[in-house]
């Protein structure tokens, strides 16, 4: 027997100058054996497992049950991606596209889809790609909740339900990109060469540098640099730099002491250049920060 539990939102003007509106939100739980799509999809989303489809919205489905097969144009039509319970496909707008269940597992999915210029930015800034479509991101009861808590504001309909809606949107994809950037970084135990890395800044923030940094970490420079800017978005050098500035606004607030002494304390080879990285960084001279936090007057 297949359970569905759907609902397709009407999308008026007003809702897209939002920046994202949600069409559709629902839930399918798709038994061993069962037909696929189920036969009361409306004609609009109905495809043929044969043939597939295109839509003009984009389309976020979470497996949370059984697994299946997936494919699209980007990555060949010929080429189908194992998915399964913890799994989650992006659908793009114009992207040809084709999923179904395995027959013998069948599989319960959440879907919702939506449209705007908020996710085209996502995807035109490359947090999102259709030559990534499938992401693994594990079984989350907190993604699972919010799925359900879409469907029910769907259902309601209250006014202001779109930019609820819109806002559950973006929580969703969130989770999908941090849990699937995290779960690869898991499986590579870089997670923890990474939380090392940082507790060394931390515990050595004065002394340290890049390539004894590399060096305590018993890898390669060039590699662990590429690692540590992937997984943080900066590279060795701007974090422990930052880290520094971060360091220097403490004392800069919190002690009476001279900016030249701050400077020598951090590392800095001398105080015009630890101006101009403060000033870089803040856009304020550490003079003024250290007025402005302690409240002294010009």
């Amino acid at each position: 027997m297949t359970s569905i539990h759907l609902k397709y939102l009407a999308v008026n003007p007003v809702d897209l100058e939002w920046g994202l509106a949600v069409n559709s939100v629902g839930r399918q739980e798709i038994e061993p054996g069962s037909p696929y799509p189920p036969s009361n999809h409306p004609t609009r989303y109905l495809f043929s497992p044969d043939r597939g489809r295109v839509l003009n919205e984009y389309q976020l489905l979470y497996i949370t049950g059984g697994r299946g097969s997936f494919s699209c144009d980007t990555l060949g039509r010929d080429r189908k991606i194992q998915v399964k319970a913890g799994s989650m496909i992006i659908l793009f707008p114009g992207e040809w596209h084709n999923y179904r269940p395995d027959e013998e597992t069948g599989w319960t999915e959440y879907w919702i889809g939506f449209k705007g210029p908020q996710a085209d930015s996502l995807v035109a800034n490359g947090f999102f790609s259709k030559n990534r479509p499938v992401l693994e991101v594990s079984f989350h009861e907190d993604i699972l909740d919010t799925y359900s808590r879409a469907i029910d504001i769907a259902e309601t309909q209250k006014s202001g339900f779109q930019q609820a809606l819109s806002g559950i949107v973006m929580s969703l994809l969130g989770s999908a990109y941090y849990h699937s950037r995290n779960r690869s970084f898991m499986l590579s135990n870089t997670d923890r060469m990474i939380a090392k890395a940082k507790m060394i800044v931390s515990e050595q923030l004065y002394t340290i540098d890049p390539k004894s940094l590399a060096d305590q970490l018993c890898v390669s420079y060039s590699s662990f640099r590429r690692t540590f800017k992937e997984y943080t978005g900066f590279s060795p050098a701007r974090y422990i730099l930052n880290m520094k500035i971060d360091q220097a606004k403490e004392l800069l607030t919190n002690s009476s002491a001279e900016i030249k002494e701050i400077a020598y304390k951090l590392g800095f080879e001398n105080t015009d250049y630890f101006f101009t990285v403060f000033r870089r960084l803040t856009a304020q001279t550490p003079m003024a920060y250290r007025n402005e936090t302690q409240g002294k007057k010009l």
